[in-house]
C-alpha cells in the first residue's frame, strides 16, 4: 500500500497527505473527514479501508494513527448538507481536515512556500475540488491502495461513530449508537415513530 508514496516522492514531494470522509450514505448526521500525515509507515496493527475492518481492529489502529501521525479533521453537518449538496459538502469537510493538519504540523514543517511545492494529497475517490494550493491526486479505491489514505478512513470512521455514539444520548430513542444514522431498517422504523431529529438530513428521501 505505499506504490503511491513511493512514486510522489520520486517526485519530490515530501508532505504526503492522505484523505478520507466517513458519512457520505448515511440520513443523519455529518459527514466527517480526516487527513493523515504518517511520521512513520510501519504499524503494528492492521491498517486497510476501515469498511473491511472490526470495530475493535479500528479503535486498535486508532489509537496507533495517533502516535504515527498527524491527523487533521473537517466535518459538515446535516443544515450545510442540506444547503449545498453532499458531494460538495464532502469536499468541504476534506479541505477542512487538511486545513485542521497544517495547522498542527511543526515550525519547521510549516513553511508556506516548503509545503506548496512539496505537498501532495491523496484523496479517496474519483474527483476533489479545493481551493488549496496543492497538487492532489484522485484515487479510486485509494482506502485499498494507499497507507496514507487507509489511516485516514479508520480515523474519519473511529471519529464519526463516536460523535454518533455522543447523538445517541443527545436525541434518545433513534437508535444513532446502533445505525450511525445509516438507512437501516431499525432507523427507517424510528424516523416513522419520532418524526426526523435536528441532524437528520432533510434533503435526503430513502427513508419515506
Amino acid at each position: 500500500m505505499l506504490s503511491y508514496e513511493r512514486k510522489a516522492k520520486k517526485h519530490g514531494f515530501q508532505t504526503i497527505v492522505g484523505i478520507d470522509e466517513a458519512g457520505r450514505g448515511p440520513l443523519a448526521g455529518p459527514v466527517v473527514a480526516c487527513a493523515v500525515l504518517l511520521k512513520s509507515y510501519d504499524f503494528e496493527s492492521i491498517i486497510r479501508d476501515s469498511k473491511k475492518m472490526t470495530p475493535k481492529q479500528r479503535q486498535i489502529a486508532y489509537r496507533e494513527i495517533q502516535e504515527k501521525a498527524y491527523v487533521g479533521t473537517g466535518l459538515s453537518d446535516a443544515k450545510l448538507i442540506d444547503h449545498i449538496n453532499i458531494l460538495k459538502a464532502t469536499f468541504h469537510a476534506m479541505t477542512l481536515a487538511a486545513e485542521d493538519l497544517f495547522s498542527k504540523l511543526p515550525e519547521s514543517k510549516a513553511s508556506r512556500n516548503q509545503l506548496q511545492k512539496q505537498t501532495c494529497l491523496f484523496v479517496d475517490g474519483n474527483a476533489f475540488e479545493t481551493h488549496l494550493p496543492f497538487k492532489y491526486q484522485a484515487i479510486v479505491q485509494g482506502d485499498s491502495l494507499s497507507l496514507s489514505i487507509a489511516c485516514a478512513s479508520i480515523a474519519a470512521k473511529v471519529t464519526r461513530d463516536h460523535m454518533m455514539e455522543n447523538y445517541d444520548n443527545a436525541f434518545p430513542g433513534y437508535e444513532f449508537k446502533t445505525h450511525k444514522g445509516y438507512p437501516t431498517a431499525l432507523h427507517k422504523e424510528k424516523i416513522k415513530e419520532l418524526g426526523l431529529s435536528p441532524i437528520h438530513r432533510k434533503t435526503f428521501k430513502y427513508w419515506k
